[in-house]
């Protein structure tokens, strides 16, 4: 079976003031299809800078990242996008919605990039909107909603491609306790229905919803492979 991802010998490296920095160095990775994973560390471990270049949004410095067996070295930005958009779902902390725009126009944006044709994005959106509980808030803009809803419209527009692996950066970390176990939960039966997901978080509670744990010091994994 090949992996839903791979990453081979990951490296990230910065220039500061004429001094390169290794903010990532030396990550293997195997991720198959039904994967739930918790990536952890302290803060300054690295993992906002992995979790960044797994979801194609920075290149690394060395080594090979494949995503369902296509390897994107040496893809140019374009590619990059194309892939990202139909093959990875992000879920971010700031839910990273636009504002004005209701809970259907957010889950729908993907689709606007996508090769699906146009008369089916609003049946597709209203589909996952139902699946997170949302289809009584269509048309509320995301500025009404509370923080909860909020991340369960980020969750739909993450699903709504129906991407190869959703990528969630501390997605309980704006909400309050109770809100946080109502999305953490959501997670769990997402994974149940065979969604691979990487759960990126320095909280180890977070962590322990996951069926493996990778954890990071100085951009490096220290256990868990």
């Amino acid at each position: 079976m090949i992996p839903v991802l791979e990453a081979k010998n990951l490296c990230k490296n910065y220039d500061i003031g004429g001094v390169s920095i290794k903010a990532v160095c030396n990550v293997n990775l195997i991720i198959n299809k039904g994967d739930f994973v918790a990536i952890t560390g302290k803060s300054g471990s690295g993992k906002s800078t992995l979790m960044h270049m797994l979801g194609l949004l920075d290149t690394p410095s060395n080594g090979e990242l494949i995503l369902n067996g296509k390897n994107t070295k040496g893809m140019n930005e374009k590619e990059l996008a194309q892939v990202r958009n139909k093959e990875i779902g992000f879920v971010f902390q700031s839910f990273n919605l636009l504002q004005r725009t209701t809970v259907l126009e957010n889950v729908m944006l993907p689709l606007i990039y996508s090769t699906i044709p146009n008369e089916e994005h609003e049946k597709i959106a209203l589909n996952v909107i139902k699946q997170v509980g949302l289809d009584h808030r269509l048309k509320n803009k995301s500025n009404e909603l509370s923080g909860g809803e909020r991340q369960r419209v980020a969750i739909a527009r993450a699903l709504v491609n129906s991407p190869s692996l959703i990528l969630a950066d501390e997605p309980t970390g704006n909400l309050d306790s109770k809100t946080g176990d109502e999305i953490e939960k959501m997670l769990v039966e997402l994974n149940k229905k065979g969604i691979t997901i990487i759960l990126v978080t320095h909280d180890n509670d977070l962590a322990q919803i996951t069926k493996k744990q990778i954890v990071l010091r100085d951009g490096e994994i220290v256990d868990g492979y």
